[in-house]
């Protein structure tokens, strides 16, 4: 069984597909997510360094574990992510259906 709490949806914006596919592949392959979606084009507006920027941008939804998160999801994203401050933001899953939870383990675990 599975604890459904340990699953997250973690969030990362990227300035292109092009982008996002290199980082959702290279995820899925080292097992960091069991799946990423890619989403299309949409405009950001935020501060960064004193002015207010306007970008568009593509969302990637990443499902994985919570327990991968910081030691090891969060520095691969570091060194895959042409930003220099990409945002990455986690949401807990509070429940799923439990064969995809089982899914999403076994592609995320390396045993």
């Amino acid at each position: 069984m599975n604890d459904e709490m340990e699953f997250i949806l973690v969030m990362v914006t990227v300035p292109d597909k092009r982008a996002g596919r290199n980082i959702a592949r290279a995820l899925v392959e080292d097992k960091l997510a069991a799946c990423v979606n890619i989403s299309q084009d949409f405009l950001s507006v935020y501060r960064w360094e004193g002015e207010i920027e306007e970008e568009s941008e593509v969302l990637l939804l990443i499902k994985t574990r919570s327990e991968i998160l910081v030691d090891q999801l969060i520095p691969r994203i570091h060194e895959l992510h042409p930003a220099e401050l990409p945002e990455i933001i986690a949401l807990p899953i509070q429940a799923g259906e439990k064969n995809y939870l089982d899914w999403v383990m076994k592609e995320t675990s390396r045993d």
